[in-house]
């Protein structure tokens, strides 16, 4: 179609190819051939509502019948509602034009009266059948009953009904197409309608065989009466169970003045992935819309699936989600106020079910805990972390040890769990998700608290000094462990410490670890980078920044002590040298791996000659082994 403009310019319509809408909204914008149920259902509640904008005092229900034919031919559905029916005008404008929608001047007053706002909802029938019948009754026409029939071609006619409805509202008629029957069964219409319509304010009715049932006769659960709270609870969590197909441990109930949304919360009795989104179940104005909706909580309450009802948030196109709006920001927050508000009731009324919820779902809880202050003061000391001297919480904790002392990493905290409990230290593991920013986080929310990070470094400080003749017993022995170590930049001292079956504890601050890492690094790597990290190395300064503490309480440490003989002394403590570094989880560079392979051999060797294998401890086999 064309027409001229006074400039002399020719203007050109689209031309809509109405299968090819009909595809797109099969594939691409609907679930599934479905949702046409929802479409009429959603069609028929808004009439019902136009209509009570017009008349107060009308009620309204919604009906569906299963007419299925005498020849064996594809069933018929026929809907039907109580609502405001259209006009000639309103059908042609409305029924054949895509993109309008019968409720728009409505919607510019009363915009969240109604459900639908495309205009498009009736094409989805289309998906189903090849043939549309809607006979229709205006509550402000002239009292004819019209005929719509629209056809998958694009094609469409109108004209006077021979058949006059009683009262005004709309009857729709669906003839099955053959390859979409099993849309048309009771039990999938029944399964369809309570689906979508199962918590509408208006009766949803079927019938078949003559027979009629109400499917929607309770309301939303959350909604009714109940004797007792506990008979809530469990009516509640009999609601879930049926709707997930899950046992929860607990409902929440939900409630945002902005976007007027109502609803619960269910407690999921397994912790999911951090990163895993919950697909909630969301209704508009009391009908179905979605159960994949992932936008309606706030990103924390990953521990929580939730069942609600939105009457002033916006639909998508497809109707299944809701737009990203300031409306739905302010609804997000205020149900993650709901769930806040939960946590902190079981916090003050009932810890050892707040106990078990952190075991569940902790880091959801650490999470939630490092975003809201309020919630960080009520759970923080509920929390449980793994120490030196086994798991506790933070609160057990600080009633024995003032200073809060943490390791940031798991490395870390095996250095110093074992030698750390023998004297009496408790150091938490602050390795996992969220626990050092937690733990960090603790002296601005409660300001008498104090918190130190604890390295191995820090444990010589804790340990036994020797005494004057213990000092002379071991000098030879340090003296001769400076100059053995001295390559390795690593220093040494003699104390006494417990467990006394360990003998050395090797330690190291911030700077040497890092200078041990990047030594590490440049022997793995080309000349290039390795004269990078020399330039990266030279900046750290040339101090000690590791050391090997003997332990005097060890046996073996002892004897060493009392040993003249050089070389073998050497080779010991080269070799505690290497134990410590393994025990501490600390990865041996390329002249260290050199020394133990050295070590290693030059044991046995010295065990060979002390047991005379290999021709005597004098002889020239042993020499040349050692």
């Amino acid at each position: 179609m064309q027409r001229a403009t006074l400039d002399g310019r020719v203007d050109h319509r689209f031309q809509v190819s109405l299968r090819g809408v009909i595809d797109l909204l099969s594939h691409h914008l609907y679930s599934s051939p479905g949702v046409y149920v929802r479409e009429l259902l959603q069609n028929a509640t808004d009439a019902i509502r136009a209509r009570q904008q017009l008349e107060p005092q009308a009620t309204g229900a919604v009906g569906l019948e299963l007419r299925e034919k005498q020849d064996g031919g594809p069933p018929t559905l026929l809907f039907t509602d109580e609502g405001v029916g259209l006009t000639e005008e309103e059908i042609h404008r409305f029924l054949a034009t895509i993109g309008e929608s019968s409720k728009r001047e409505q919607l510019e007053a009363r915009r969240n009266d109604f459900i639908g706002q495309f205009g498009i909802g009736l094409l989805s029938c289309f998906m189903v059948c090849d043939e549309l019948l809607v006979v229709t009754r205006s509550a402000k026409g002239d009292g004819r009953t019209l005929e719509w029939r629209g056809r998958h071609d694009g094609t469409y006619d109108v004209r006077v009904s021979e058949h006059p409805l009683d009262a005004p509202g709309t009857h729709v008629y669906l003839v099955a197409r053959a390859d979409m029957a099993e849309w048309f069964t009771p039990e999938r219409v029944r399964q369809l309608a309570k689906h979508y319509g199962g918590l509408l304010p208006f009766p949803v009715r079927l019938t078949v065989d003559g027979q009629t049932e109400t499917l929607n006769p309770d309301g939303p659960p959350w909604r009714r009466f109940y004797e007792t709270p506990g008979d809530r609870r469990q009516a509640l969590l009999a609601y879930g169970r049926e709707v997930f197909g899950t046992d929860f441990l607990d409902v929440i109930p939900l409630r945002s003045e902005a976007g007027d949304v109502d609803g619960v919360a269910y407690v999921l009795p397994a912790s999911p992935h951090f990163n895993a989104k919950q697909k909630h179940r969301v209704y508009l104005k009391q009908m179905l819309l979605s159960e994949s909706a992932e936008n309606l909580l706030p990103e924390w309450a990953f521990f929580v699936k939730c069942v609600v009802n939105a009457n002033g948030l916006r639909p998508t196109a497809s109707r299944e989600s809701f737009y990203e709006d300031a409306v739905l920001a302010k609804a997000r927050e205020a149900l993650g106020q709901s769930l806040r508000k939960y946590l902190m009731d079981l916090a003050h009324e009932e810890p050892r079910a707040l106990q078990r919820l952190i075991a569940l779902h902790g880091l959801s809880v650490k999470g939630l805990a490092l975003d809201d202050d309020d919630f960080y003061r009520l759970v923080i000391h509920w929390l449980p972390f793994e120490t030196s001297l086994g798991v506790m919480t933070l609160a057990d904790y600080r009633k024995s040890w003032p200073v809060v002392r943490y390791t940031p990493t798991l490395d870390g905290f095996r250095q110093v769990a074992r030698v750390a409990a023998a004297q009496g230290l408790c150091v938490l593991n602050a390795a996992y998700t969220h626990d050092t920013a937690l733990l960090e986080k603790l002296p601005h929310v409660v300001p008498e608290a104090q918190v130190a990070p604890f390295s191995s470094a820090d444990l010589p400080q804790s340990f036994e000094e020797l005494t004057l003749d213990e000092r002379e017993a071991v000098y030879p022995l340090l003296r001769l462990a400076e100059r053995v170590l001295a390559p390795f930049r690593c220093g040494v001292e003699v104390k006494k410490f417990f467990p006394a079956e360990v003998p050395t504890l090797y330690s190291s601050d911030a700077e040497g670890a890092f200078k041990r890492d990047a030594e590490r690094a440049r022997e793995e790597s080309d000349d290039l980078y390795a004269g990078v990290l020399d330039g990266v190395m030279a900046g750290t300064g040339g101090q000690e920044r590791a050391l090997l503490c003997l332990n005097l309480h060890n046996p073996v440490v002892r004897r060493l002590a009392a040993m003249e003989g050089r070389e073998l002394l050497k080779l010991s403590v080269e070799m505690l040298y290497v134990q410590a570094l393994l025990l501490g989880q600390h990865p041996l560079n390329a002249q260290e791996m050199a020394l133990l392979n050295h070590g290693l051999l030059g044991l046995i060797s010295a065990r060979l000659d002390e047991g005379g294998g290999g021709g005597g401890s004098s002889g020239p086999g042993s020499r040349g082994m050692h």
